[in-house]
Parts: C-alpha cells; sequence; structure tokens
C-alpha cells in the first residue's frame, strides 16, 4: 500500500492535525484552546507527559513535545520513530488523513517525522484475500511548513517511493518473482524513471563466459538474467561513472549443500541487493542528480537440481580466472564476481558492492548496522559512514588485510571461494576484491534487509535498507 504525501501551506483544520512542539513557550495556535495549552504544558513541566490527544468528534488534534537533542543523527532518528508510533495509532483510530504542523522544530526534523510514519504505514498486503481487516485506514499525509521548500519535500517523496518498491521487491514470493520477472521489474522501474536499461538472458550470458552466475543457475529450471542500468544526465559532473552492483538471488536453497532447519525461511530475500541498486539509480534519475551512474544486477536462484554445481567443481569466471567451489551455499559472491569483473569495462571512479552475503556478518552486528570493507575508497568510505548516521542505516568498518586471503588459497585453482568461518564476511570480501581493480566499497547487508518481526518504520519483512544510505551519500557527494 502506497501513501500520499503532500505539501500543504495552510493548516488543514477539517482534518486531523499533529502540532511538532520544542519549546513549549511557542504553542500558540487556533487548533488549541488556551486551556488546552495551559494544560499541556503543566502535564510537560510536572510529570514529563510529552504526547497529547484531543477528540474533536470529527477529527483529532495530537501535540508531541520533543527534548533538545545534543546529536543530530539520533535526534532525527527519535522523530522517525516518534513518526511510525503515530501511524500506529492513527490507524487503530481508523484516521484517514493527517497533517503535519510544525509549531517550532527544525525542517529536517519534520521530514523525518513524516519520513517514519509514511515508511511505518507501509503494508505488503496483496495476497490477502480481503485486505479489509488488516489494511491500514491511513492513506494520506499533509506536511505544513513554509521553511520545507518543494525540492526538499520532492527528494523525500522520491526516497519513500524508493525504499517502498524495494520493499515490494523483497517481500515478493519466489513463486511469483524468478529472474526473469526480476528483471522485467527493473525495466519497468527504469522506464518510469528515465534510466536506459538492458537485460542480458541466457545466451548472451553464455557469449560473455560469465562462469560464476551460469555455474549457481545450473540447478535451476528458470534461465538467469543479468540487468544493466545507466542514468547518464547531459550535466554529469563525474567523468567515469559509479557503478552499482548488487546481489540477485531470487531464492537461495543452499544448493546441493542444502539449508537446514529454518535457515531457508526467508531466503526469498536473498534478492535484496539487487532491489536496493535498481532503486538506488532509479531515485537519483527521479532525483535528476548530476550523476552518472551504472546499475549492474546478476540474478537467478540457487537450487538442488540434478545438474547443479557441486562442491570440488572448477568454474572458470568472467575474468578468466578459475574458482574451486567448496560450499554451493556461498553462492552469492560467484554471480557477484562476475559483474565485479563486467563492471571494469566502464571504468569507474568508485564500485559499490551490496549483497545479503553472510550469516557471519550478522552474526557479528544483528539487525543494529550493516558490515562495510573498502579498497582504495577511503574518503568515499567515510561519507558513506556519515550518510549511514544521517539516515540511521549505520555501517561499521571491517579491515581488509591481506591475510584474510590466505584462507582462499586451492591447490588446484586460481582460488577457492570461502576459506574458514571465523572472520567470513571479511573473507568474503577478499574473495570479491580479487574481481576489481577499481576503489571498491562492499556493503554486506544480511542481518539488515530483512526484519524478522517489526521493527519500528523498518516495519516487518523486507526494510529496504540501503536505498536512503545511498540515495544519501549521492546526493552530497553530487553536490
Amino acid at each position: 500500500m502506497k501513501t500520499r504525501i503532500n505539501l500543504v501551506t495552510t493548516t488543514a483544520q477539517e482534518i486531523s492535525n499533529i502540532l511538532l512542539v520544542k519549546n513549549l513557550e511557542n504553542l500558540k495556535t487556533d487548533l488549541l484552546t488556551s486551556d488546552e495549552t495551559d494544560y499541556i504544558k503543566y502535564q510537560k513541566t510536572t510529570h514529563k507527559i510529552d504526547q497529547f490527544s484531543f477528540n474533536r468528534l470529527k477529527n483529532w488534534v495530537f501535540a508531541k513535545i520533543f527534548d533538545q537533542e545534543n546529536n543530530p543523527f539520533t535526534g532525527l532518528e527519535k522523530f522517525r520513530k516518534a513518526g511510525d508510533e503515530f501511524q500506529q495509532m492513527l490507524n487503530i483510530l481508523k484516521v484517514e488523513s493527517v497533517n503535519i504542523q510544525n509549531v517550532d522544530v527544525d525542517a529536517g526534523e519534520v521530514l523525518a517525522f513524516a519520513e517514519g510514519m509514511a515508511l511505518g504505514n507501509y503494508q505488503f498486503i496483496k495476497y490477502l484475500t480481503d485486505t479489509s481487516k488488516k489494511a491500514n485506514t491511513l492513506t494520506e499525509i499533509f506536511i505544513h511548513d513554509p521553511q520545507i521548500s518543494e525540492n526538499e519535500f520532492n527528494l523525500l517523496k522520491i526516497t519513500i517511493d524508493a525504499v517502498s518498491i524495494t520493499r515490494d521487491l523483497v517481500n515478493e514470493p519466489a513463486s511469483h518473482l524468478n529472474a526473469e520477472k526480476l528483471a522485467e521489474h527493473f525495466a519497468d522501474m527504469g522506464e518510469e524513471a528515465g534510466v536506459k536499461t538492458e537485460i542480458f538472458e541466457k545466451k548472451k550470458i553464455e557469449s560473455l563466459k560469465m562462469g560464476g552466475l551460469l555455474a549457481v543457475n545450473k540447478g535451476s529450471i528458470d534461465p538467469p538474467t543479468f540487468t544493466m542500468m545507466e542514468y547518464k544526465p547531459a550535466n554529469a559532473r563525474n567523468a567515469k561513472p559509479i557503478v552499482l552492483v548488487g546481489k540477485g538471488i531470487v531464492f537461495d536453497t543452499g544448493g546441493l549443500n542444502i539449508k537446514t532447519g529454518t535457515f531457508m525461511e526467508n531466503m526469498k530475500s536473498d534478492m535484496a541487493g539487487a532491489a536496493t541498486m535498481a532503486a538506488t539509480i532509479c531515485a537519483a534519475a527521479k532525483a535528476r542528480l548530476p550523476y552518472h551512474i551504472v546499475a549492474l544486477m546478476p540474478a537467478t536462484d540457487n537450487r538442488p537440481d540434478g545438474n547443479a554445481f557441486a562442491s570440488g567443481d572448477v568454474i572458470t569466471m568472467y575474468n578468466g580466472q578459475t574458482v574451486e567451489i567448496v560450499n554451493t551455499d556461498a553462492e552469492g559472491r560467484m554471480i557477484l564476481a562476475d559483474a565485479l569483473s563486467y563492471a571494469q569495462k566502464f571504468d569507474p571512479e568508485l564500485v559499490i558492492n551490496a549483497a545479503t552475503l553472510t550469516g557471519s556478518a550478522q552474526r557479528a552486528l544483528g539487525k543494529y548496522a550493516a558490515v562495510a570493507m573498502q579498497v582504495k575508497a577511503g574518503d568515499d568510505m567515510k561519507n558513506l559512514i556519515e550518510s549511514g548516521e544521517q539516515v540511521n542505516e549505520r555501517l561499521v568498518e571491517f579491515p581488509m588485510w591481506d591475510e584474510y586471503s590466505d584462507h582462499l588459497k586451492s591447490e588446484i585453482a586460481d582460488m577457492k571461494h570461502i576459506g574458514i568461518p571465523e572472520g567470513g564476511m571479511i573473507i568474503a570480501g577478499k574473495f570479491l576484491e580479487k574481481f576489481t581493480n577499481y576503489p571498491f566499497i562492499h556493503l554486506d547487508i544480511a542481518g539488515v534487509a530483512f526484519a524478522e518481526k517489526r521493527d519500528s518504520y523498518r516495519n516487518l519483512g523486507g526494510t529496504g535498507f540501503g536505498v536512503r544510505l545511498l540515495f544519501d551519500f549521492l546526493k552530497k557527494r553530487s553536490s
């Protein structure tokens, strides 16, 4: 379900309103009586109550009092989470439209509040036969704040739409989303955003000798795809493009090394990296960022058919290097390696890779941050980490020391594709590095791309992690 969001120039008194306040002395509005204003001041000062509701029968007036926050990043996150809390309450009260009224907070805080409300209101209920029982009533959010420019508001809408479509793709079951369908979605997204899209089908992939992608696909009855999207504005400020690479495993059984227990339950989400990168390049195009960007998304499922690739196999990759297969459940790095090698043809100034790659990344950081690694991209990594703090999609940088490559040595091929469990996320990064010759940042989003239970405005299921992070990074970099 998509939430409509609008910027208005006047207070909408006929619908429900939420007042955002920091300084109680500024709480002067015709939406509240003097007695109500005095009541709010007394309760906040005496009992530290910071949230108030007044029923007008036809609508509601709410007031939320925020304390001053020294850290601007954590302050913005409090506004996002408050927005999510309000959308839950509004849906319980069966409110359909609400106006966010800025009393005296910063414009960025209003936008964060609206962002949390809209993202928290997201639902994926398309397969319910009767959506009326679960569908949220809140469908429209208005914002009244003269501080907010039309451009800032449009960027907010672009962000919310990009995150929502990423979530839709991640939440889509594999029964309705094989590699070909995923590529079709990317093409539709590109057409809407004005992004050139080319889909390589199996014959083209075979002619390019993308051995990693073809090997993982051997157990599938559906063919693989390799989607290339390009946004190149006339006023591009970069002579060499930024390339975004995303892992598109539409379902991962583990292959012949089949997953056990409950580890296969949410493997429809193993294409989150690809969805993230497609949504990000489309967001950049809709925002008309003056930056040349390319996105590469290899896609297939990983299944244990009779002809599936097996432990001990030696695969010749797109760049000619040979890889000894150790465990077929480490399939993501194989399709990414081909894409990263292919990225060299663009002579990129930077390549960023996103993938639900390793369980060790999830065990290291849980749902609170993604693992990040870089080669020859120290300044960009610093800026990406700052963007992560800004939007609360945080990154923790792990080292790329050469010693970790020792665990990839093979007796029969140029390299193995996995090493020991300890430091597994770093070893995976070192494997990917062998297919790069440019500044490179690797994001392992295994722990943050899918929420097993509702997590504030990140919601349940696909979170869309990485879209807000990368969009903020690109906005700042292009300016």
